[in-house]
């Protein structure tokens, strides 16, 4: 590869790898002047990246979200964490189980040979669990049309199957007026979405099978946001569906992981919930705060704890723990 191009490629890793490079440490990292790096910042730009020139006294890029998705430099343990999440893949959004296996296709036509020796050694078969309830898909349209409204804090209309409530009209005329909620958090819970929203026509909160919900458009007003009864989603998701878990030890955290990866994997009694594109709040339980701690581990991936005290004082033991084991 000539100079240049590795250095491009150099560039471009660097601005994926955080949010903003000052100018002259670029440089220095490429071992090039501030001028070379401006060009290359051009080169970048006219292959597709949206690379933000910021200002100030130290000046610098930033490589911003565009129109399209470019082409990624992904690291070998990415590339490696990327294959094995899209072989588990089962979301229960359809069709997207399907798109995940021609994802997987792709990114390994391009495998360099040692990446792709590693990959093969990774093929899982993934056994479904056993749990006899019918899981209809979700059409991603809908999970992606209410996922706008929570996010937008915007009253959604929808119609809703097998639902109850006044009917309007009489014989052949009658029909079910839309519902109308004020969106708060769409969550998974025993491998199906729900949405937890207040319902104006009821005055009253409810939760919602996603799979059963057909969004209208527009959506209405904007409204502000309303506390979920008892300030705890997860408590409030599981009162209501009459599977409030007996564990000992129940605690909340922030993965780096997509809410569908982490739901794929959650027990039935856990509660998974979108925060952002790229991370999730996952609330479960277990027979100890070790265990919890440690079972949250298994993802292996970052993540926050959330609450309560006792799980930051079981991860700040493990993690001594395993330090003293290393050595």
């Amino acid at each position: 590869m000539s100079g240049p191009s590795a250095r491009l490629l150099s560039l471009l890793s660097l601005l994926q790898s955080r949010r903003d490079w000052p100018g002259e440490v670029l440089a220095d990292r490429l071992g090039v002047s501030p001028r070379t790096v401006r060009r290359d910042v051009d080169r970048l730009r006219d292959l597709g990246y949206p690379v933000h020139a910021t200002k100030g006294p130290d000046g610098g890029y930033r490589l911003e979200a565009g129109s399209q998705m470019p082409p990624l430099m992904l690291d070998d343990e990415q590339v490696l964490a990327l294959t094995l999440a899209l072989q588990t893949a089962s979301t229960g959004v359809d069709g997207v189980d399907e798109a995940a296996g021609r994802a997987l296709a792709t990114l390994r036509q391009v495998m360099p040979a040692r990446l792709r020796a590693a990959a093969d050694a990774l093929a899982v078969t993934v056994v479904p669990r056993d749990d006899r309830r019918e899981r209809p898909a979700v059409p991603p349209d809908v999970l992606l049309a209410v996922g706008a409204a929570v996010r937008a804090r915007a009253v959604l209309r929808f119609d809703y199957d097998g639902g109850s409530g006044p009917v309007v009209g009489t014989g052949a005329a009658a029909f079910r007026p839309p519902r109308r909620v004020e969106p708060h958090h769409l969550v998974t819970w025993g491998g199906r979405w729900y949405l937890v929203a207040y319902d104006l026509d009821r005055t009253d909160w409810r939760t919602f099978r996603v799979d059963r919900m057909t969004p209208r458009t527009p959506t209405g007003p904007r409204v502000p946001a309303r506390a979920v009864p008892g300030g705890d989603v997860s408590a409030f998701v599981a009162d209501r569906l009459g599977a409030r878990p007996a564990w000992p030890c129940r605690g909340e955290v922030v993965l780096a992981l997509p809410a569908a990866e982490v739901a794929r994997w959650a027990g039935r009694d856990a509660l998974v919930e979108p925060v952002g594109d790229d991370r999730a709040r996952l609330v479960t339980g277990s027979w100890s705060w070790e265990g919890l701690v440690s079972m949250v581990s298994m993802y292996g991936v970052p993540f926050e704890v959330v609450r309560p005290q006792e799980l930051h004082d079981a991860a700040r033991a493990l993690a001594d723990r395993l330090r003293h084991a290393a050595r």
